[in-house]
């Protein structure tokens, strides 16, 4: 598997634009944009100027560009300085570098990526649950959290 700080067997160069899914397995870089769905078992390099508006799941993940999207990392999601996301993170590990710009809601930890990935449907008792029923109306309307937003001031 491709190293987070080595080469990458595909590039995706600053001029191109691509919509749609991407899967691989080893290492990915993209310089240039990007929109749709990427998949990998390996790592995904959004290199500074890159602009994806994607939902990603992904073993390792580093940001230096813009995504807009959900992301789903199993290992690593790494935000650097110059990096700009918008959207729900579920991953193992999290780090941010002074600079980075985060808006969204995060959920980090061992189990956090594996029950994204899960997603499971209610069971069918859970459906069928009399207590559904008694619940009451502000119960069911519960607003959801509001993101967050992070700013991590660059070191002068």
């Amino acid at each position: 598997m491709a190293e987070i700080n080595g080469e990458f067997p595909t590039v995706i160069g600053a001029d191109a634009r691509f919509k749609g899914e991407l899967t691989f397995d080893k290492g990915v870089r993209i310089e240039g944009g990007f929109d749709g769905q990427i998949r990998s078992k390996g790592i995904l390099h959004v290199a500074e100027g890159a602009k994806l508006s994607a939902n990603i799941e992904a073993a390792n993940v580093r940001v230096e560009g813009e995504c807009k999207g959900d992301f789903i990392v199993s290992e690593k999601l790494h935000l650097l300085a110059t990096a700009k996301v918008e959207g729900n993170l579920r991953t193992t590990r999290l780090e941010i570098n002074d600079g980075a710009i985060f808006v969204g809601n995060v959920t980090v930890g061992q189990h956090a990526a594996e029950a994204a990935q899960r997603r499971a449907a209610p069971a069918p008792e859970a459906a069928a649950s009399p207590d559904i029923a008694r619940m009451s109306p502000t119960a069911v309307r519960q607003a959801p959290p509001r993101p967050a937003e992070i700013r991590v001031p660059a070191n002068p």
